[in-house]
């Protein structure tokens, strides 16, 4: 379980330019016996027939990452560079990162604080202001390893630690890729279409065209959300509580949880003691919202796994969270009735 995790979140996969995390996902998914296959967009969709086929189910979980791409390259070198999703630029200074198929190395810098002005000390650096150093003196020798379009993503490594716990970079979602692979290792009464979407961090585009394509009479979202219970937060604005179990939520910014799914959910986690906590905070969104709305429309419930530091190179999990996310799911699954 955990060296899926490793590999999953090790992978390269910025939103737009998933292939390196796809391939995983293609290598596992197909293991599991399931029918599975890639769309236009880059979805991986991997289905499932169901002991009965009366219906079908679509649970989904996005496979990109925040990251960046390169915009210029400057005439010593250095390299210009936008966001992809959404990323707190305060975190960014001095991070590693890996560029373009080659996996270049680089870290982000800025002028040194000896160098600043009193002014400049005392405000937040912007991301204008900040360049990739890959080591190279000119535009030239960088072109050589490094072009414009570019994508660069975080280089962190998956690190076991603590009491149970993980921190790795794209833990949002690759841990609700990696829950969607093990639920795909059962057959259940419906037809099941396990779906890796593409392009969430930047307006969720991949599961509307997942969506549309699969018409599914109900949809479950696994995503990896954020937890804030941490010193100087407000016990109201913790949004999730790492080790206190799956985050079930009933509203968001991009979508509303259907009211019987709800029900259904929260009473599968107390019928089986399975920990679980309702999210606390509506602020975000993720695939649900474009799910929901596809074609006449599709009742949708989001579950997630508590993340701290989400967005970062070192977001933080809790595995017994990730494990008790599996066992509501495919408890869930095994007894849901769909609205």
């Amino acid at each position: 379980m955990a060296e899926v995790l490793k590999r999953l979140t090790e992978a390269r996969g910025v939103t737009g330019n998933e292939d390196e995390v796809r391939e995983i996902i293609l290598e596992l998914a197909i293991k599991t016996g399931a029918e599975v296959s890639v769309d236009r967009m880059g979805n991986v969709i991997a289905e499932k027939s169901g002991r009965t086929g009366s219906k079908k189910v679509m649970i989904a979980a996005h496979m990109d990452e925040v990251g960046f791409i390169i915009s210029s390259i400057s005439d010593n070198g250095m390299l210009k560079f936008k966001p992809v999703g959404g990323i707190d630029q305060r975190i960014l200074l001095s991070k590693r990162v890996r560029i373009g198929k080659d996996g270049i190395p680089g870290v982000i810098g800025v002028k040194a604080i000896h160098l600043q002005e009193p002014k400049e000390r005392s405000t937040i650096i912007k991301l204008k202001q900040m360049y990739i150093d890959i080591g190279a003196h000119s535009r030239e020798e960088a072109r050589k390893a490094v072009e414009p379009g570019d994508y660069a993503c975080f280089d962190s490594s998956f690190i076991p630690f603590g009491d149970n716990k993980v921190k790795a970079k794209a833990l949002d979602d690759r841990a609700g890729c990696a829950i969607l692979l093990e639920l795909l290792k059962e057959t259940y009464d419906f037809d099941l279409a396990a779906c890796f979407t593409v392009q969430e961090e930047i307006g969720l585009r991949g599961a509307e065209v997942a969506a549309w394509h699969i018409e599914p009479d109900m949809a479950v979202v696994i995503e990896g959300t954020t937890c804030a219970d941490i010193p100087d937060v407000p016990e109201h604005m913790h949004t999730t509580r790492m080790g206190a179990g799956p985050s079930i939520s009933f509203i968001d910014h991009s979508s509303i949880a259907h009211p019987r799914l709800f029900k259904q959910m929260v009473e599968t986690a107390e019928k089986h003691s399975i920990p679980y906590q309702i999210k606390e905070n509506i602020a975000g969104g993720n695939d649900a919202g474009s799910i929901q709305v596809s074609r006449g429309g599709v009742p949708t419930i989001v579950v997630s796994v508590p993340c701290r530091y989400i967005h970062s190179p070192s977001s933080m999990m809790d595995l017994d969270d990730y494990r008790n996310t599996i066992r509501l799911m495919r408890e869930f699954l095994k007894g849901c009735e769909t609205p």
